[in-house]
């Protein structure tokens, strides 16, 4: 206006191959891993409200649950429920699982005692009587060695006291479970060790 010139901003000349350069960066910062898990989860969400999305979330929840299911039959510690994981858990299942127990079948001896009791006959109900509460003092003898025997190599096995905490209510509930129906599936026969 009076003749001042006007103050120019010199800006430094760029290459061809620098703004080549500029360009082929992304050209936004790289996302945290809170961001991209958030962004993630949206993109489930939105595609679980369609129907397609909805079905393909569950058949992958079926794949998962049929792969977690074998797992634990398998016996893979990864796929194992938190009151089966363990080394020492392991090895109250293969001690229990190595031995005959008469405990396995009480639901089985229970059911036949049952049935007979609808008989209305004197003396069969008083046999029944009998068999039962002889039944059930086998159960707590057998029961009773097979703690004994499980606590006293459990303390040769693992001598921290904290390690073998819960062991004898774990193996008591599996002594009660029918061998073939047992979870996870044991590992030993009966009379032998591990097998390799």
């Amino acid at each position: 206006m009076f003749g001042i010139p006007k103050k120019t901003v010199d800006t430094p000349a760029v290459s061809d191959q620098e703004s080549n350069s500029v360009q082929s960066g992304k050209g936004r910062p790289t996302p945290s891993r809170k961001e991209a898990e958030a962004a993630r989860k949206t993109t489930i969400r939105a595609q679980s409200n369609t129907k397609a999305g909805k079905k393909a979330s569950r058949e992958a929840g079926r794949i998962a649950r049929a792969r977690e299911r074998q797992g634990m039959l398998a016996g893979d510690p990864r796929y194992l429920p938190a009151r089966d994981q363990g080394p020492v858990r392991a090895f109250v299942r293969d001690f229990v699982d190595g031995r005959y127990t008469v405990a396995e079948y009480f639901i089985f001896m229970a059911v036949v005692v049952l049935l007979l009791g609808f008989i209305n006959n004197p003396s069969i109900q008083q046999l029944v009587s009998v068999g039962f509460f002889l039944m059930a003092a086998l159960i707590v003898v057998d029961t009773s060695i097979l703690i004994i025997q499980l606590t006293r190599r459990a303390k040769k096995t693992f001598p921290e006291k904290s390690d073998r905490r819960g062991i004898i209510l774990y193996a008591l509930m599996r002594t009660l479970q029918y061998r073939r129906l047992r979870m996870p599936k044991p590992r030993v026969q009966r009379g032998r060790k591990k097998e390799q």
